[in-house]
């Protein structure tokens, strides 16, 4: 299980970051930089300054996976920061994400927000301050006469992201809703999004349920077809959230309020722009720009980027599905998770 790896894992996890960092030589400033992968950028620890001294910029690694959820990354090249030096770092699956916040080595990373709950269940002391997004994921399925509806699934084995994820809340609530079981009915099987395409176009999968643009592009490729978006399976459903530190944000607020806004203002401007932000897309997610466009605009809503303050229904919401679909047994106290401060400040 992804959050149950050893504590010298999650060492060699964290001291790889850092000697890379000896090696990168120093921060990254806004605005001047291409996105570092994981493993390949410097640290200053969970609160780290750059420069060491008061009123130093605070390094503040952002990690993120290359998917269409997390596209507000962009904003990281249209911000001049002031207060912090944000360092975009890319990794390619949820666990190794999981892992980084988990040992302190990023100040804050857009996770799944059942990956967030049970990362704070566990005690890692981080708080969601913002949503990456709402709906943008999607059932695909090959592209085969012998899938033609969800119920084609039957006997099939699908790919999820992750247990801890919420596509594999939304699956099991469309597989639910007609009737099939997840557990006897379907194979589900765990697999990095980068990795899904590939699969279901060798055979190794017959569907999968992801973040965009895989979906998009399957279709594109002509080797899938899209038998559910997410937005029609749980309307308006929220997915991946800003998990930061609670160190940082007693720390750094003025850091926190800055990324944050800039993450609002990026939303804003994907809304309006998703061509020029398509195109903005490509350093940060290496994504074709026209698939992403694609995912962006057909159709509208597929993927939305507004009303990104965090609330504390939508997350009650999900966390009652984890429990009724197995993946959690016990609650965590929301009020002390969700500080929705910095989302409402940059809204207002």
């Amino acid at each position: 299980m992804a959050f149950d790896l050893s504590i010298k894992r999650r060492a060699f996890l964290k001291q790889g970051v850092i000697a890379a960092a000896a090696l990168a030589g120093g921060g990254i400033l806004a605005g001047c930089g291409a996105a570092n992968t994981a493993g390949g950028a410097e640290t200053g620890g969970v609160a780290g300054t750059s420069g060491g001294h008061s009123g130093a910029k605070v390094n503040f690694k952002l990690g993120y996976l290359p998917i269409t959820d997390h596209l507000t990354i962009i904003g990281h090249g249209q911000t001049q920061f002031q207060h912090a030096s944000v360092e975009p770092v890319k990794f390619a699956s949820w666990a190794e994400l999981s892992e980084a916040l988990k040992a302190g080595a990023v100040q804050g990373a857009f996770a799944l927000t059942p990956i967030g709950i049970s990362l704070r269940q566990k005690g890692v002391p981080i708080k969601a301050v913002f949503l990456g997004h709402r709906n943008g994921s999607v059932l695909t399925a090959q592209n085969s006469p012998d899938i033609a509806s969800v119920e084609d699934l039957k006997g099939k084995t699908i790919a999820i992201p992750s247990r801890f994820s919420t596509h594999n809340i939304l699956l099991r609530k469309l597989l639910a809703e007609k009737g099939i079981q997840a557990d006897r009915d379907v194979k589900l099987i765990d697999m990095a999004p980068p990795e899904m395409v590939n699969a279901l176009s060798t055979g190794r999968v017959g569907g999968f349920i992801v973040a965009e643009p895989f979906g998009g592009q399957a279709e594109k490729q002509g080797v899938g077809k899209v038998l559910k978006l997410s937005k029609d399976i749980w309307p308006d459903h929220i997915c991946c959230a800003l998990n930061v530190q609670e160190e940082v944000i007693a720390q750094h607020p003025e850091a926190v309020e800055e990324v944050v806004g800039a993450l609002t203002k990026a939303a804003a401007f994907i809304e309006g722009n998703p061509k020029e932000a398509s195109n903005l897309s490509v350093k940060y997610l290496g994504q074709k720009a026209e698939i992403v466009e694609y995912v962006l605009t057909q159709p509208k809503g597929r993927v939305t980027f507004t009303n990104l303050v965090p609330n504390i229904a939508d997350f009650a919401a999900t966390q009652d599905y984890m429990i009724q679909f197995g993946v959690t047994q016990e609650k965590i106290d929301l009020q002390q998770y969700v500080d929705d401060r910095f989302a409402r400040q940059a809204k207002a």
